[in-house]
Order: structure tokens, then sequence, then C-alpha cells
């Protein structure tokens, strides 16, 4: 399973075990309840995932290692929203408004951060003033003119929504895309560097 892994998908069967002796006691609480952690970027050992524990105060973040073979369930962000839960927080409300046009663009496209953690485990991590976190895998490039069409969309949700472009070279933020700056950061497991173009022969072998 863990060779189908990519960033922000969720994974279950982490145990405290796992975790380093200088880990903070909130993070083995998270994993001793049975929590999900996060795939993240990083270049770790065969065998290995890189992973992040979120605990429920905004400054308990923690990166660390899951042994892949304890991997005991993954959800990926687009699993999460085939179904959405009929709510008021204005990320929830937002997440409901944008699925349609969303759906229309004829890409795999899925929520993260803390809206996302609350809709796999049903914990309270999002609240009133939570932005919507979005991923949208784009293995073919997008271009400028339709990725500025898709954060006008964006911008008119009733909450900050910022959506996170899957490209081939790594991630990149929709906002910058959209922009006009020749290059755009592009974040990958060995860092983070900038580019042209995310999707070009030249960038993918450097």
């Amino acid at each position: 399973m863990h060779d189908m892994t990519r960033p922000h998908d969720l994974l279950w069967g982490m145990t405290p075990a796992q975790l380093p002796a200088d880990a903070p006691d909130w993070a083995r609480q998270v994993v001793d309840a049975g929590q999900p952690v996060v795939v993240r970027r990083a270049v770790v050992a065969s065998g290995q995932i890189a992973v992040g524990l979120r605990g429920s105060r905004r400054e308990e973040r923690y990166a660390s290692v899951m042994v892949a073979s304890a991997v005991l369930r993954r959800v990926r962000p687009e699993q999460l929203v085939e179904r959405l839960p009929v709510a008021e927080l204005p990320a929830l409300c937002a997440l409901a408004e944008l699925k349609p046009a969303l759906d229309a663009l004829g890409l795999c496209w899925g929520v993260t951060g803390s809206v996302g953690y609350q809709l796999a485990t049903g914990l309270p991590t999002a609240h009133a003033d939570s932005d919507l976190d979005l991923l949208l895998r784009t293995p073919l490039a997008l271009s400028r003119p339709r990725a500025r069409e898709l954060q006008r969309l964006l911008d008119e949700a009733p909450c900050r929504v910022d959506m996170q472009m899957e490209t081939p070279a790594g991630a990149i933020a929709l906002r910058e895309w959209a922009g006009h700056s020749p290059r755009v950061l592009v974040k990958c497991a060995t860092g983070a560097r900038l580019v042209r173009g995310p999707w070009a022969p030249e960038e993918l072998a450097a």
C-alpha cells in the first residue's frame, strides 16, 4: 500500500511505539487514540513513509515517519468529497457550494487540512475561521488563463480557499499559477524550487 501513498493521504495504523523517545506527549496521545497521520513530502528510508501528526491546537504539529507495513487504512483527499455532510461552518458551506463547479472540471480533486481531517475522523478540527484547503490533481498542463478563472471562482466562496495543484514536478499553489510571475514555487520531496513550467520536461529532469 505504501507505494501508492501520496502527500495529504490519511493513514491509520501508527502506534506510539513507532514514535521516537523525544516525541511530545500529545503526539503519543493522538496515535494511541487511533487517529490518522498525514503523508508529507520528504525523502525517507525504504519501507518508511514520511508523515505528520496534528494535535488539537494549531501549534501541535509533529513530523515523523511511519513503518509502511503498519498501514491499516488509507483515505485520499478525493474520497472525502464524495458525500458531504450538512453543516454551518463557513469552510464546509464553501466546500458544498464549490463542489458542482469543481466536479465539472473533469479533474480529480479533494479536500485537505483541518476540514479534510474533520471529514475523515469526525473530530471538530475545523472552526468558524478555518480556511478551506483543496487539492487538484493536474497531470497535464493547466493554462494560466484557466487557472485565473478557477481562482476567481474560489475567491467568491464564503471563506478563504487555498488550492494546491499536484503537478508532475510537485505541488504549486493555484493562486501563484494564476498570477503573473514567470516562475512559481514548486514543492517536492527534496525541497522547494522556482520553476517556469511544472509540466515541462526540463523541470521534471531537474
